[in-house]
C-alpha cells in the first residue's frame, strides 16, 4: 500500500483506504475516492495530481493525494 502521489501516470490502481480527518474523508468520498474504487493518475504538476476517478477528471493537491492509499 502506498500514497496516490507515488503511483505512476497511466496506471490504474485500486483505492485501499482514504485517511485524514472526518471532513477530509467526506470531501474525498464526495469526489469519488472510496475504498474499493479505481483511480488512474493522469499527470502530476507542481505537487498536484490529476486523476481519473468514476469517469471524471479531478485535480487534488499533493497533501490530499497523500491521504489516498492505493
Amino acid at each position: 500500500m502506498m500514497p496516490l502521489t507515488f503511483a505512476d501516470s497511466g496506471e490504474e490502481k485500486i483505492i485501499k483506504k482514504v485517511g485524514g480527518n472526518p471532513d477530509t474523508r467526506k470531501f474525498l468520498e464526495n469526489l469519488g475516492f472510496v475504498a474499493g474504487g479505481t483511480v488512474t493518475v493522469i499527470s502530476k504538476t507542481g505537487g498536484n495530481v490529476i486523476v481519473s476517478v468514476k469517469d471524471s477528471r479531478v485535480a487534488v493537491s499533493g497533501e490530499m493525494a497523500c491521504k489516498i492509499m492505493v
